[in-house]
């Protein structure tokens, strides 16, 4: 467990999921004294969604740090971090349902979570993913967590692995950046899923947005047309965020 710091430590925690579902995993990071990426844990987690993958993350950040040290959290996931920021007051009041009455997602993990919190000093901070220049930690914790996808192993500092690798044809455009295969971006290696009414017909993203799964696309990202809008062409079929 992390500990030893009195100061607020800036950290970030991110999953992936290929395939939404499909192969999963977890990665965190805490940074250094200089706020470079340094201790560092990622983890498989077999087929799971992306929302199951980003709150693992979180959960097992949470795990990791003494809970006496206080800490910034930076995560690209909106579903993770209102999950347990501010549906769950709500959730609790309503007998862990939904506004729409329906069961709450993911119940075990936001329950274990919510208990991790209790009686600590945590601010969570959104950032957006895959982002020409962007925060640091956060693209340290997606590489970690979609490399853990990948191969289905654990890796970290801890276990003197090295440091998972850019995604090697991350391209910038429109003020975003994106790898079609594994590392840096969440995107499927498989081929895209295809709904019972054909093919998903794509286009090239002229602004950038967000995905009904919670992730932001960027401009110049191919883009399909889902239930709720527009996303990744994988999701069209797959489960969005908490309503």
């Amino acid at each position: 467990m992390i500990g030893g710091m009195a100061e607020r430590v800036s950290a970030a925690c991110d999953g992936a999921s290929k395939g939404n579902p499909g192969p999963a995993g977890w990665g965190w990071v805490v940074a250094d004294e200089e706020g470079n990426p340094g201790r560092w844990e990622a983890g498989p987690l077999g087929t799971a969604t992306n929302n199951v993958a980003e709150l693992t993350a979180l959960e097992q950040l949470l795990t990791a740090v003494d809970p006496g040290v206080p800490m910034e959290i930076r995560m690209d996931s909106q579903y993770a971090m209102k999950a347990v920021t501010t549906w769950l007051p709500g959730w609790k009041r309503k007998g862990w349902k939904t506004a729409a009455g329906k069961p709450v997602a993911n119940q075990e993990l936001v329950v274990r979570i919510d208990a991790l919190l209790a009686g600590r000093s945590v601010e969570f901070r959104y950032v957006p993913a895959h982002q020409v220049d962007g925060d640091r930690l956060n693209d340290f914790a997606d590489r970690a967590a979609s490399q853990a996808a990948i191969t289905q192993e654990a890796a970290g500092s801890a276990l003197g692995s090295a440091q998972p690798p850019a995604a090697p044809d991350a391209v910038r455009s429109g003020g975003g950046r994106r790898g079609a295969q594994g590392s840096a971006a969440k995107e499927s290696s498989a081929p895209r899923k295809r709904s019972a009414g054909g093919p998903a017909r794509t286009l090239k993203a002229k602004f950038p947005g967000r995905c009904r799964c919670g992730r932001a696309y960027v401009a110049g990202e191919s883009i399909a047309k889902n239930p709720d809008g527009w996303g990744h062409p994988e999701c069209r079929t797959g489960s969005g965020g908490e309503a």
